[in-house]
């Protein structure tokens, strides 16, 4: 399975509109990708005479995908940053 690693970074403000501070921003940054490897049980397609063979991924959902073909994504840090509005 190919696992990714993720710092996520919320960024909230109060408005006048709606005074309880909420999010307004999400940024996800990928940190690591580790690799699963090769698939191991590649999908034939055919279309008319001509064939192809794709890995699983690409063509079965994910209940059904190999376990190379799997992704995981871990959260490695979760940041929460308020910005104050600025009075002009």
């Amino acid at each position: 399975m190919t696992i990714y690693v993720v710092d996520i970074e919320y960024v909230t403000h109060t408005c006048p509109a709606y005074t309880v501070p909420h999010i307004f921003d999400t940024r996800r940054t990928v940190i690591d990708v580790i690799p699963g490897g090769p698939c191991r049980t590649p999908v034939t397609i055919r279309c008319g005479d001509t064939t192809a063979t794709v890995p699983c991924y690409r063509h079965e959902p994910a209940a059904r995908q190999c376990g190379a073909c799997r992704i995981i994504v871990t959260q490695h840090t979760i940041t929460t940053r308020h910005l104050d509005e600025v009075s002009a």
